[in-house]
């Protein structure tokens, strides 16, 4: 079986994620839907042959250990692919992400404008958020090239694997890969601080250590952006906290508070006509209101309201805010937006024009067509 041959037609496809398993057509992921490409069905003796070619003589050592292994690598002349191989009913699999060489900027991306300015934040924490496949990497990748063409930055990274190859602009980039170049994240993190660095991008957070350690560096002056599997600000912040027992939570959202910056959480949702998918996007800045939200619990849950009141002041956007741009815009159906809603009966309230005549908060993401009192859904 060709590999290369696969992840060409993956790539014509548009497709974001390859599924190989034995007994079953290569599977492709385009615009979020699963879709069989026209290859015959792998055998388990052809999956062994394709870990074979791939993998390095450590990560058969790995992958024979612990019967999975991720990585990242290259094929010439095609793209850069994050793989993962583990075993299921006793043959191989694999998934294969596609990895554009190409590093697309925060407008290339469709991303709100106020990324840029988050990226030039001297010290202090931020978190990309979302579900699996959101484009959290890419996001942050998109940030890491703002910094690289804009600022004199040492900027050291460290993923696992590492995905998208940043080469050195105005910034310093050195990149850090698990397994290869350090044993964990907070093992790296550990010996970072002497490393002379201004911004710290850490892949995933994955346990408390991590976590505490990332918080300390942003506490002493250095920028460090990570991602979370959070859906908004609001349950972000609650993870955070979760890391920690209980008797650390005040002392935690004392000092989260004063170094959290921002949360950037994103959905990709279908684009209206032709293929693709347009990233809705969450943004909380952290200001002195939300500072004092983080530090009392009984006032996190008016998080999401002062996210949708500082849309004027402080750049900030809801979940249904984007989406309420996006479908203005033209650019997602009206059933999209509804099922993306963080709050579908509102949403479709405010659709019909079923709104407090005192609330702004949304007329920037109305458009045009809404300013007149026509509801979107009778346009």
């Amino acid at each position: 079986m060709n590999i290369k041959s696969i992840l060409e037609a993956m790539i014509a496809k548009g497709g974001s994620d390859l599924h190989l398993k034995a007994g079953l057509p290569p599977v492709t992921r385009v615009d979020g839907n699963l879709i069989h490409l026209d290859f015959d069905r792998p055998s388990p003796k052809d999956m062994e042959e394709i870990a074979d070619q791939i993998l390095t003589p450590p990560q058969k050592d790995r992958f024979k250990n612990t019967r999975e292994v991720d990585f990242a690598f290259g094929v010439s002349g095609l793209a850069r692919f994050r793989a993962n191989f583990y075993v299921q009913r006793g043959s191989i699999a694999m998934v294969f992400r596609h990895v554009p060489v190409e590093i697309k900027s925060v407008d290339e991306l469709d991303l709100p404008d106020i990324l840029k300015d988050l990226a030039k934040k001297p010290r202090g924490l931020m978190f990309v958020t979302g579900t699996v496949g959101s484009g959290k990497s890419t996001t942050l990748a998109a940030m890491v090239r703002e910094i690289n063409e804009n600022a004199n930055k040492n900027v050291i990274t460290i993923e696992d694997p590492i995905e998208f190859l940043h080469q050195d602009k105005k910034s310093i980039i050195n990149q850090r890969e698990i397994g290869s170049d350090t044993s964990s994240f907070h093992e790296a993190l550990r010996h970072i601080l002497r490393q002379d660095p201004d911004v710290i991008l850490v892949g995933e957070i994955r346990d408390a250590l991590t976590m505490e350690i990332a918080l300390m560096a942003a506490d002493t002056g250095h920028l460090v952006l990570s991602t979370l599997h959070t859906i908004d600000a609001t349950q972000t912040i609650n993870r955070v906290i979760s890391f920690f027992p209980p008797h650390q939570h005040q002392e935690i959202r004392y000092l989260l508070s004063s170094t959290l910056q921002a949360v950037i959480s994103q959905r990709l949702i279908p684009v209206k006509e032709g293929k693709g998918r347009v990233p809705a996007v969450e943004i909380m800045v952290v200001t002195s209101t939300i500072r004092e939200y983080i530090i009392d619990p009984e006032k996190a849950p008016m998080i999401s309201q002062a996210i949708r009141e500082g849309v004027t002041s402080h750049g900030m956007q809801s979940f249904d805010q984007s989406l309420m741009q996006l479908l203005s815009n033209g650019r997602i159906s009206m059933e999209e937006a509804l099922k993306n809603s963080s709050n579908p009966h509102e949403f479709a309230l405010r659709l019909k024009g079923i709104h407090a005549t005192s609330d702004k908060t949304w007329d920037t993401f109305e458009g045009a067509e809404t300013t007149g009192g026509t509801p979107i859904g009778e346009l």
